[in-house]
């Protein structure tokens, strides 16, 4: 499967993208989940929220990262990883946000929850970079009223080298328009990302951070 397999699409900067399951009710509750962009320079592309069963991860460090999060990482496309969610039945909802994600600024999505989907995931591209995301992978949501707060770090998706060439990232369009998803394999698994070193054509002054890069508050709201 390719999906934006050349130029980054400006479409993904002011697309809408919404995906929801419908396999089960909810207990009229939902995630209220907030994202704020904590980096000095990168964008997050459409921000995936995902309310699911326990046990669901969608990557494990160390190992390699499923085509679905690949195309995330470097297409900034969530709508497979989303799809796999819903069609296995882990997910009980899955949104997408309608836009990106700039520096220092914070946005909200709300997915539904009940019992059985009581943990969430969330993930997005960092851009531009050749295949960092962040992510919250399968955390236990709040319960009652209190809300619960993390930060992620930025992870490398493993499938690309971080040669930091314009050629091979796919935005934002001020900065890069080349390629977004490859299936052509990289180092090989998902680990911490090193950030930008200024090697090819990315500014490590405009563009490189210290982890964490996303603070991530969740909280649990009755309808």
């Amino acid at each position: 499967m390719k999906i934006f397999t050349t130029a980054f699409s400006t479409a993904l900067f002011s697309c809408v993208m919404l995906l929801t399951g419908t396999a089960q009710a909810s207990d009229d509750a939902r995630f209220e989940v907030t994202v704020t962009n904590i980096t000095q320079g990168e964008i997050f592309t459409p921000i995936m929220v995902a309310s699911h069963r326990r046990g669901t991860k969608i990557f494990k460090l160390g190992e390699p990262a499923s085509e679905e999060l690949e195309i995330i990482a470097e297409s900034g496309n969530p709508g497979p990883l989303g799809d796999s969610l819903i069609s296995s039945g882990a997910a009980l909802d899955v949104v997408a946000a309608d836009g990106v994600l700039l520096p220092g600024h914070s946005l909200t999505l709300s997915v539904r929850t009940d019992r059985r989907h009581s943990h969430v995931s969330v993930a997005s591209m960092l851009v531009p970079t050749n295949d960092a995301f962040f992510a919250v992978n399968g955390i236990h949501g709040p319960r009652g009223k209190k809300s619960k707060t993390v930060y992620s770090p930025a992870y490398d998706a493993g499938t690309e080298a971080n040669d930091e060439l314009c050629d091979n990232i796919p935005g934002p369009p001020f900065a890069c328009t080349g390629e977004g998803f490859n299936p052509a394999s990289g180092e090989g698994y998902v680990y911490i990302h090193p950030g930008i070193h200024g090697d090819g054509d990315l500014s490590a002054a405009s563009y490189d951070w210290n982890n964490p890069v996303a603070k991530i508050t969740i909280r649990r709201v009755k309808d």
